[in-house]
């Protein structure tokens, strides 16, 4: 797959974003190239230096069509923030490389104590517009101190928001998958099939809006399972008794889903 054209170097010559295509200009900011192996060739993302302010989301997604760069919140009090995340961008593949339901599978044989994959859920209708959701999301999630401490609006060349987290190398989910795309490759289904868009990064967190949740007992019980495969910490550390079954009763009509991997 060829490497789209990345953008974000030109922020050097024009912080103020006008080059994009923005009606407003952008805060001062900084272009984040550290890896951690070193600096990266060119910048994996922009960040403000202040914090994400109502609205801010929705005055950027005009970048997305004329220059590629998806907007996402990201925690500078989680570790440092990007430049203090240990990103390795070296070790993404595509996520278009993968298919979704294998990645899945694979990781439910592992981690399961049932061995048969149950399989991908049925698509919901969905029940809100997932662009203007997550520009929602987002503006709740940074006025919320307990779920990001220093949200900061960030741009990163991707060419699908499920591709945010390859596109920078964020290595939250290490402990779990080492090739951060494959996850990147559920999130593509999620997209396609849920309306998900991601809206905030931590160092180990990854928070996702959605347009069309599971609303019925049966619909969460079997997303549950694909978030078990995704990331078995959410059941085993995120419920009372580590139980698929208690886990499923919180996806009804939720509007985001949050993933940390310990």
């Amino acid at each position: 797959m060829a490497t789209l054209p990345n953008p974000l170097p030109g922020l050097a010559d024009d912080p103020s974003g006008r080059t994009l295509g923005l009606d407003l200009p952008l805060p001062a900011g900084r272009l984040v190239d550290t890896t951690d192996e070193g600096r990266w060739p060119e910048p994996l993302l922009w960040h403000a230096d202040e914090p994400a302010a109502p609205g801010a989301w929705s005055a950027v997604l005009p970048a997305r069509r004329t220059a590629g760069l998806l907007p996402v919140l990201v925690d500078l009090g989680s570790q440092g923030g990007p430049e203090g995340w240990e990103l390795m961008p070296d070790e993404a593949s595509y996520p278009g490389d993968h298919d979704a339901e294998e990645v899945l599978a694979e990781s439910w044989t592992e981690c399961a104590e049932e061995p048969d994959w149950p399989g991908l859920a049925d698509s919901p209708e969905p029940t809100a517009d997932p662009d203007a959701l997550a520009a929602e999301t987002a503006d709740t999630l940074a006025a919320d101190s307990a779920r990001l401490k220093e949200p900061r609006l960030a741009l990163v060349p991707a060419r699908r928001s499920a591709d945010i987290p390859a596109a920078i190398g964020w290595t939250g989910p290490m402990n779990h998958e080492n090739d951060v795309a494959r996850l990147c490759a559920v999130l593509r289904s999620w997209e396609d099939r849920f309306g998900i868009r991601v809206v905030s990064l931590t160092f180990d967190q990854l928070t996702v809006s959605v347009a069309a949740p599971p609303t019925t007992d049966s619909e969460a019980e079997s997303v549950a399972a694909e978030h078990f495969a995704f990331c078995p910490d959410n059941i085993w550390q995120g419920t009372e008794d580590g139980s698929l079954a208690a886990y499923a009763k919180t996806l009804p009509g939720a509007r985001t889903w949050s993933f940390w991997w310990d």
